[in-house]
């Protein structure tokens, strides 16, 4: 949270989206984050409707991310 990554609140702005990752990838790169730590980073700092999809997306996920 030192890097203070930007929060994303979701909506039908794909060049807001595309810029949120590019600076999630910044900061993943700087921390060697693994994959697992990406996901965990990244679903951190969700807000709004954004959080909302994740949580329904994680409901439909079983273990290992395999759709159920």
């Amino acid at each position: 949270m030192k890097q203070k990554p930007p929060t994303f609140t979701g909506g039908y702005n794909s060049d807001g989206a595309y810029k949120w990752l590019e600076e999630l990838e910044i900061i993943f790169e700087a921390m060697e984050c693994s994959e697992e730590g990406k996901t965990t980073l990244g679903t951190y700092v969700l807000r709004k409707e954004a959080n909302i999809w994740w949580k329904n997306a994680k409901q439909r996920l079983g273990a290992g991310g395999v759709v159920i």
